[in-house]
């Protein structure tokens, strides 16, 4: 019997031998072939060097800002400002997301299934777990933001659709699923019905690869001290538009600037750092999942441009311009104004605009890139010191310091004066605040163009 297992595993061996298409070569372990793909809405921004800071006189002698020649990587940068309609799409996966779970919590804890109908369309979907692999059981999708609740790694339903309509509603169970997510009735008026936004919270994790690159040269750290947690609240603040101007009437904007179909494709305001961080976290997650079920690799994670990458790409390739359109003026030719800002004191709407305008407006720059000066300044993921030309790396340079809650913010606004629409001004805000006159725009790394010939 021993003799006849050692000839089988002998034969085996040799039919693997003989099937080898390696023939004892160094050929590489063979993944799967890869088809990267410009993502959506951006452009390429390729690489090359340029001199940051400000080349002229420094009017507002801050002195923050001396030339120095840098170089950057190529990367993929969003043509324009996130819109209010990108981010709702962030708003709206979280609220689903949040009810689901709260439905499906309900469900099992009355032991309610599909077959009973109702809320047991919504039970969580363990039933049928056969065809799902050991990693999957362990990394169902729950991004639910509400915090530990027990039921994590428990995959949600989501062949039913939400049921919005109170007429509609299939049983008390889920009526009062529904009612727990909006305001209470003394907090509401004129009969409306309104989410409780402070309960739409995104919750997630990532990994501080700098800290933990440092540390490991000590060698006493572990992974796991690394990883952070942020839950955060994701819904914009629209108070802005009436704390960030005092005897100022602003109410419409408050009332109708986000969620309204008017303004869809205008910049959205009112996001911290901390939203806007959260939303680069959760766009790389929904363009992951969509490739996990396509059966196609990850793309590398979407973020906050550093300050040179953004500077760069304002430039559009124009050494020594500015603007990002070049020249040193802020009207065209034919008398036109370039950009969405305050051109006189107490004049906002010179140039056709009062507030924002729509993310396509003006003419884009040599990159595609349009509005990088005026309508809203811009997020980057750099934080802010004064001295940071100074030291700072000339390949790729960032100034990343985690516990500097300043961060830099650049392109000015709708309510600057056209000094802070220059490419090299840096101006700051700190990461927890929110204003009427801040957006921002995402980047992704470069990892090589599509196939033409696939």
């Amino acid at each position: 019997m021993k003799k006849l297992l050692l000839s089988s595993i002998a034969f085996v061996f040799l039919l693997t031998s003989c099937g080898s298409k390696q023939k004892g070569e160094l050929t590489g372990v063979q993944g799967k072939k890869w088809y990267p793909e410009k993502p959506y809405g951006m452009e390429l921004i390729p690489r090359g060097s340029f001199i940051m800071g400000k080349s002229e006189e420094d009017q507002a002698k801050l002195l923050n800002a001396p030339t120095k020649t840098v170089t950057v990587r190529s990367f993929y940068m969003d043509d324009t400002e996130i819109t209010n309609s990108e981010y709702r799409q962030f708003v709206e996966w979280v609220k689903d997301s949040i009810v689901r779970t709260k439905l499906a919590i309900l469900a099992d804890e009355l032991g309610i299934g599909p077959e009973e109908g109702g809320i047991g369309d919504f039970a969580f979907k363990d039933a049928d777990t056969t065809r799902a692999s050991v990693y999957d059981k362990y990394m169902l999708d729950n991004y639910s933001g509400m915090g530990e609740t027990g039921y994590e790694g428990r995959a949600l339903s989501k062949d039913e659709g939400l049921v919005w309509d109170t007429s509609d509603y299939p049983d008390e169970y889920y009526t009062e699923i529904m009612d727990s997510i909006y305001l209470s009735e003394e907090e509401s008026y004129n009969g409306q019905r309104t989410i409780d936004v402070k309960k739409l919270k995104y919750k997630y994790s990532w990994m501080d690869i700098e800290a933990a690159a440092r540390a490991s040269i000590k060698g006493n750290s572990s992974r796991k001290d690394f990883i952070r947690t942020e839950e955060v609240e994701i819904y914009p603040d629209t108070t802005v538009w009436i704390r960030d101007f005092s005897y100022s009437y602003n109410e419409p904007m408050h009332n109708d600037y986000f969620w309204h179909d008017a303004y869809s494709e205008y910049p959205v305001v009112g996001i911290s750092w901390q939203q806007a961080k959260a939303f680069c976290n959760w766009r790389t997650k929904f363009k992951n999942d969509d490739n996990k079920s396509r059966g196609r690799q990850f793309v590398n994670q979407f973020r906050l441009p550093t300050e040179a990458e953004w500077e760069y790409a304002a430039r559009g390739g124009i050494e020594g311009g500015t603007y990002p359109w070049g020249g040193p003026y802020v009207i065209s030719d034919t008398g036109c104004f370039m950009a969405n800002f305050k051109p006189q004191r107490g004049d906002y709407a010179a140039d056709a605009a009062l507030y924002t305008v729509e993310a396509k407006s003006y003419e884009p720059n040599d990159f595609n890139m349009y509005n990088m000066a005026g309508n809203v300044s811009e997020w980057t993921n750099s934080s802010y010191d004064p001295s940071a030309y100074d030291y700072v790396s000339t390949m790729n340079p960032n100034g990343g310091d985690q516990s500097n809650t300043r961060k830099v913010i650049r392109g000015g606004s709708w309510k600057d004066v056209a000094y802070f629409l220059q490419v090299s001004t840096r101006d700051y805000e700190y990461a927890d605040s929110a204003r009427s006159y801040i957006g921002f725009r995402t980047v992704q790394d470069y990892m090589g163009e599509e196939d033409s010939t696939q």
